[in-house]
């Protein structure tokens, strides 16, 4: 049993490291189905059941201080590479496709919500969700510790997040031959995408890790010393606010040009999953099933609304495929789906991803508290 709270956090940070390199160096397509984020939530959770990590006051005062700092400095990073002037080049049927698939996600996630009653536990899981499909992991869990969501319901996210996921990966992969088809049926041309310059190229030169690592931890202790001092909104909510806004603002400035900011926030992110996991210890699965098939009919809604949209606004099958699978599964599947269409065409799933990561964090706030006001 593992008393010590820094044996407790290097345990955790060794988790991390060991599925990061092991994805990295094996590249091995089981993570395409199992990524990382789950697999270290599943382990950090499956040593916490069996007892190995002590729950003692030492333990539980590190695990606060590791993930009230860590949050702050991921966001604040992860916000760095945002490139408004690529984004907004995508042209207009790309950027109303983009616009569309947040709207209809948000209509699915409010719908649902209603017609399966979510009480205020489920309403705030789906809260976390909702930051998840419309960015990613990180806002999923920078949403979910705003909105007070319980280490167990962040379990059952992550596995409604994974299989639904999953499924519409490869329903949306299945489609691409069949795009000359819908593309007819809807009447819809892809000449402005055939125009684009879609040039988008990422940071070179040396990583600048421990720079970045310094500013982040800065930025961080800036965000929760400003949030101590205002009464009127929750400090974990006004520091997520905070630092995704100093990252944007970051985002204008000389330190997008640093190269490392990803690795480091997505460590950072692994790490985070390591310590939510390592407090889950789950009274029952009993509950799974439904959250994911409330998570599978928002997907049902979300996809009628995009084909009726692409047939009043004539947009094509890649345009609205890819503005989907960059919202709901992100920056490491949208450009797979891009590339499938187009190779020319794969910064197009980057920068809709990337532009997620923004949208995610406010939407899934936003939204959330709308369903916590419907619940019952």
């Amino acid at each position: 049993m593992i008393s010590s709270p820094l044996l407790y956090i290097v345990s955790l940070v060794f988790i991390a490291a060991f599925f990061t390199l092991l994805e990295k160096k094996t590249k091995l397509k089981f993570f395409e189905y199992l990524p990382p984020v789950v697999l270290i939530y599943a382990l950090s959770m499956l040593l916490a059941g069996y007892g190995v990590f002590e729950a003692n006051e030492s333990i539980n005062k590190a695990y606060t201080l590791a993930k009230t700092n860590l949050l702050p400095a991921m966001l604040f990073l992860m916000l760095l590479k945002i490139d408004f002037s690529h984004f907004l080049k995508l042209g207009k049927k790309l950027l109303l496709a983009y616009a569309l698939t947040v709207l209809s996600l948000a209509v699915g996630f409010i719908s649902v919500s209603i017609l399966f009653h979510f009480n205020h536990t489920m309403a705030v899981a789906f809260g976390a969700l909702v930051g998840s499909w419309f960015g990613g992991t990180a806002n999923m869990i920078a949403v979910g510790s705003a909105l007070g969501v319980t280490q167990e319901s962040y379990g059952f996210v992550l596995i409604v997040d994974s299989v639904n996921y999953t499924f519409w990966v490869m329903l949306l992969l299945f489609l691409v031959p069949f795009a000359p088809i819908f593309d007819k049926f809807v009447g819809a041309t892809k000449r402005e995408i055939n125009s684009l310059n879609t040039e988008y190229t990422s940071n070179k030169g040396a990583k600048k890790y421990l720079l970045l690592t310094l500013i982040a931890i800065v930025a961080s202790l800036l965000t929760q010393e400003i949030a101590l001092h205002v009464e009127f909104i929750n400090a974990t909510t006004l520091s997520v606010v905070l630092a995704t806004s100093l990252g944007v603002l970051g985002s204008f400035t000389k330190l997008r040009s640093l190269n490392g900011s990803s690795e480091v926030a997505s460590f950072m992110l692994y790490v985070l999953i390591a310590l939510i996991g390592s407090k889950a210890v789950f009274e029952s699965f009993s509950a799974v099933g439904i959250y994911v098939f409330a998570g599978f009919m928002i997907l049902v809604i979300h996809a009628i609304f995009m084909v009726v949209s692409a047939k009043i606004f004539k947009l094509d099958l890649f345009s609205i495929t890819v503005a989907s699978l960059a919202n709901i599964g992100g920056v490491a599947s949208a450009p797979i789906l891009a590339a499938a269409y187009n190779k020319s065409l794969v910064s197009v799933g980057v920068l809709m991803a990337v532009m997620g990561y923004l949208i995610g964090t406010f939407g899934g706030i936003f939204i959330g508290h709308i369903m916590i006001g419907l619940a019952q």
